[in-house]
């Protein structure tokens, strides 16, 4: 594909890193319902951060953690331990000790350039539209990949427009990293005015794409996305808004689609209309 660019110039870069907040589960393997019980979340979000310079970031966490494991306070801590492949391998919210978490945030906010955007899904809304579709198509049946796919395209709508080169990395899911249905999810992203029918006339032609999947180990922005969508889930899950309101400055937007009280497109959050546990009083 070719770049916009003007001629004798080079193709602007942009690096997007995508990671996946709660599960896109519904149903048992017996089809008993497993939303909002436990081991399931009640909703799933899908995040990307762009990284203006992953190797700047990189090298940044790359002293943070040589400075933790140096530190005797951490002398024994199991996910400090190498063999753990946890902290002392890659950053991940969820399994860092509180006070290594600190650090990382503390990165985060001060990175110049960052910028992070979402897409939260309500998954009991998923399921209505699960059952309605059921009634109307007696053979269809609910993938959980189909959710992921779905919120990829809603998260890179109008995201792949302004500049000549993406390289996209996604974090691995399971086996498979998908890559192909991924990329496919990202070049058919719709705009929102637009009808299914058009989304021919929509695909992306005129810049150039680099899309994969990895593990975290190698890429500091799939860290770095992790706790992002921690601090965001943190909010939708448990009402805790404390870490998302110390990052918010980094945001970009947050589409809540499946709040419809006011319009049926949903809740845009953005700098001028930040996200707290107050705002969400009253969701369904």
């Amino acid at each position: 594909m070719e770049n916009r660019q003007i001629p004798g110039t080079p193709a602007s870069i942009r690096h997007y890193f995508v990671d996946e907040g709660g599960d896109s589960t519904l149903f048992s393997k017996t089809g008993k319902v497993l939303v909002g019980t436990e081991g399931c979340s009640r909703f799933f979000i899908l995040g990307l951060l762009d990284v203006p310079n992953p190797t700047a970031l990189k090298d940044r966490f790359d002293v943070l953690r040589a400075q933790l494991m140096s530190d005797s306070y951490f002398t024994g801590v199991p996910s400090m331990q190498p063999n753990e492949r946890k902290t002392a391998i890659a950053f991940h919210a969820k399994d860092d000790l509180p006070e290594v978490r600190r650090e990382v945030f503390r990165i985060l906010r001060d990175m110049e350039g960052l910028r992070f955007y979402a897409v939260v899904a309500d998954k009991l809304s998923v399921l209505e539209y699960v059952r309605q579709r059921n009634k109307r198509e007696s053979d269809y049946r609910y993938h959980p990949n189909e959710l992921y796919d779905y919120l990829t395209g809603r998260l890179f709508n109008k995201r792949l427009r302004q500049h000549g080169r993406y390289i996209i990395t996604f974090s691995k899911r399971g086996k498979s990293g998908r890559t192909d249905s991924l990329r496919q999810a990202i070049e058919f992203a719709p705009d929102l005015l637009q009808t299914p029918n058009s989304l021919q006339s929509n695909k992306l032609t005129d810049v150039s794409l680099n899309v994969s999947a990895a593990t975290p180990k190698g890429h500091a922005g799939l860290q770095a996305v992790d706790y992002f969508i921690w601090a965001l889930q943190r909010l939708y899950e448990r009402g805790e808004d404390r870490y998302l309101v110390y990052l918010w400055q980094t945001f970009g937007l947050v589409h809540d689609i499946d709040d419809t009280r006011k319009t049926e497109h949903g809740v845009y959050y953005t700098q001028n209309k930040p996200l707290t546990a107050e705002t969400l009083k009253g969701r369904k």
